[in-house]
């Protein structure tokens, strides 16, 4: 399974620090390379947590922190559907520098697995596609999602189905749930990145601190 996350480069799961992590991804978006292999690939991560994420969704002018932002896929989508204010941020700086011109409001150099230099419910909406998977960000980072979001906003989400339960992802959001922290609206299997037999399970929660 983790093969076929990306094609013939080195398997997600060899991936054990961070420096591993931001190098892999910094070598991957050389020359725009990354964002030919999603493409190639029919990527549909970020378009079905942003078609699931609308629904919710009224205003435009909602504030969105996309986390894990890469190339900015999840943003593009997001300004197709209309969305006005959104901020960015990733371990990858060659994939940031990647990503269009004016798209974000801001964009970050990040590791999501630390403490985010962000107050308290700053945002309306937390996006993270594609970074809940293996050797990447780990399960606690929902806790800083859910601390940064104001009360009533929304956390929109992909989980690599191959780390939902080894990592702890399924106990993780069962414990938020069950100390009133957020409550699930949407929560089902995506078709993700199918054209390589990898599906993600797409969560919609709202936050009820």
């Amino acid at each position: 399974m983790a093969q076929k996350d990306i094609g013939n480069k080195v398997p997600l799961h060899t991936l054990r620090t961070t420096n591993e992590v931001r190098d892999f991804y910094d070598d991957w978006g050389n020359e725009k390379k990354y964002d030919q292999d999603m493409c190639d690939w029919n990527y549909t991560g970020p378009k079905e947590v942003v078609d699931t994420f609308k629904s919710h969704v009224t205003k435009k002018d909602t504030l969105i922190f996309d986390a894990g932002c890469g190339s900015g896929l999840v943003g593009q989508a997001l300004r197709d559907q209309g969305f006005l204010k959104f901020d960015g941020a990733d371990l990858s700086q060659t994939l940031l520098d990647a990503i269009p011109p004016n798209l974000y409001r801001s964009l970050y150099q990040v590791d999501l697995n630390q403490s985010l230099n962000i107050p308290d419910n700053t945002y309306d909406a937390v996006t993270c596609v594609g970074t809940f998977t293996y050797g990447h960000v780990k399960a606690d980072a929902l806790n800083e999602f859910v601390r940064i979001t104001k009360d009533g906003g929304l956390l929109c989400f992909t989980i690599n189905e191959g780390v939902y339960i080894d990592s702890g992802f399924d106990t993780k959001l069962a414990t938020l749930e069950n100390d009133g922290v957020w409550r699930k609206l949407e929560f089902f299997k995506s078709d993700y990145l199918a054209s390589k037999n990898v599906n993600a399970w797409l969560g919609l929660y709202q936050v009820t601190k």
